[in-house]
């Protein structure tokens, strides 16, 4: 089983690496039976959703390199974990069109989300609930809540106890449901 860490900022100082990076480490420390891979947006520099073709028509196929980058990237993943900020109440509009200029690769695969940002991304959470219903993909319910204010002292993320024990039962929670759709 192979879980896909997907780091959805591309700002210049942003925290999503480090909150990637994180649960890397702790799928790592763990010891988890499934395989954890992070993937960061930024490094596939996805270009705005232009294409005349429909991604659900593309068939995993795409005109522009840096799409079929990240499509080689992300299909082979059975579940994902995105990890996200909250921009104005909402997702990222890098994170969006990336998910967007993407379609079979997503369909009926399990995700959680760990969001961050003032009030822990639970606005971006909510809004990326409604939108990866459109691919059929299936939530777990447990969610990670990272603040801006609390979590990161100096610039460096540092989460608490708490948290580590929310990202166990998050994992717990999306291997089982990957597993069982299998």
């Amino acid at each position: 089983m192979k879980i896909g860490i997907v780091v959805g900022s591309i700002r210049e100082g942003r925290n999503g690496l480090q909150v990637g990076t994180w649960v890397k480490e702790q799928a790592q420390a763990q010891g988890r039976s499934a395989e954890y891979e992070l993937i960061d947006l930024k490094d596939f520099d996805v270009p705005l959703f232009t294409s005349a073709t429909h991604p659900m028509m593309a068939k995993k196929h795409y005109d522009d390199p840096r799409v079929q980058a990240w499509s080689d990237a992300i299909d082979p993943c059975d579940a994902y974990i995105l990890v996200t900020p909250e921009y104005n109440h909402g997702v990222p509009g890098a994170f969006k069109n990336a998910i967007d200029s993407l379609g079979a690769e997503w369909m009926g695969k399990p995700y959680a989300v760990v969001g961050y940002g003032s009030v822990g991304g639970v606005r971006a959470i909510e809004n990326w609930r409604s939108i990866l219903a459109n691919f059929s993909m299936v939530d777990v319910r447990n969610e990670i809540n990272v603040s801006l204010f609390t979590h990161f002292k100096d610039g460096v993320f540092t989460p608490t106890a708490h948290q580590n024990e929310d990202l166990k039962a998050l994992f717990d929670s999306l291997e089982h449901l990957t597993g069982r759709l299998a």
